[in-house]
């Protein structure tokens, strides 16, 4: 405990003011996103750009590239959220909270696996990375999950409580505890997220079985 003290001594003295604004942006973000408020990706944008810096630090080289696929999808998400309110202009269909079918998740989840193998291998064999096969999974996975929010579909918060739990772990070893900390509360969002959108969209399908 006393080290672990002393490390986030630290850690405040040398860019920890950066990491915990980064942390806040993250924390903004998800609460946002929760809410289904277009707000949630200006949060996103300058928090993954933080942590691009933070996680190339610590030669954390899948997680430093999946910040720049972030930076994109901050953008793209915004765009695809900004869309109902031009739809309603046009009469077009709005973009709604939707699922996936089982045989696409499980198509996913083998892609996930055995593209993390490879890109584990070649970190580990060509490179310093920390951890090369736990970070391709959270980053791969993450690339996925990232663009189920985009398109807001329903499961993503499933595949985040996973990433996020397993994503503490690599914090930790890279002594990043106030990301370890962002990624718990991350979990504990999660499920206000999870229910939220579950409501959500039983309203849609209720709206559309009356319609």
């Amino acid at each position: 405990m006393a080290d672990l003290l002393t490390t986030l001594i630290t850690q405040v003295q040398q860019n920890t003011w950066l990491e915990l604004f980064a942390v806040f942006l993250g924390i903004a973000y998800l609460l946002l996103a929760v809410r289904e408020n277009i707000l949630c990706w200006y949060a996103a944008f300058f928090s993954t750009a933080i942590f691009l810096y933070l996680f190339r630090q610590v030669n954390l080289y899948m997680e430093s590239g999946l910040q720049v696929y972030y930076l994109i999808m901050a953008v793209y998400g915004w765009y695809q959220w900004r869309r109902p309110s031009q739809a309603r202009e046009k009469n077009d269909s709005e973009l709604t909270i939707s699922t996936w079918p089982i045989r696409l998740h499980i198509v996913v989840i083998t892609m996930i696996v055995l593209v993390s193998a490879l890109s584990g291998y070649l970190l580990n064999k060509y490179t310093d990375a920390r951890l090369p096969y736990i970070d391709s999974v959270t980053t791969w996975a993450s690339i996925v999950t990232t663009f189920m929010v985009t398109r807001k579909i329903l499961e993503n918060w499933i595949y985040w409580f996973v990433i996020d739990g397993i994503s503490i772990f690599l914090y930790l070893d890279r002594e990043l505890y106030f990301t370890a900390l962002l990624f718990a509360i991350y979990i504990v969002i999660i499920f206000f997220g999870w229910f939220s959108w579950q409501k959500s969209y039983k309203i849609q399908i209720e709206y559309r079985l009356e319609s």
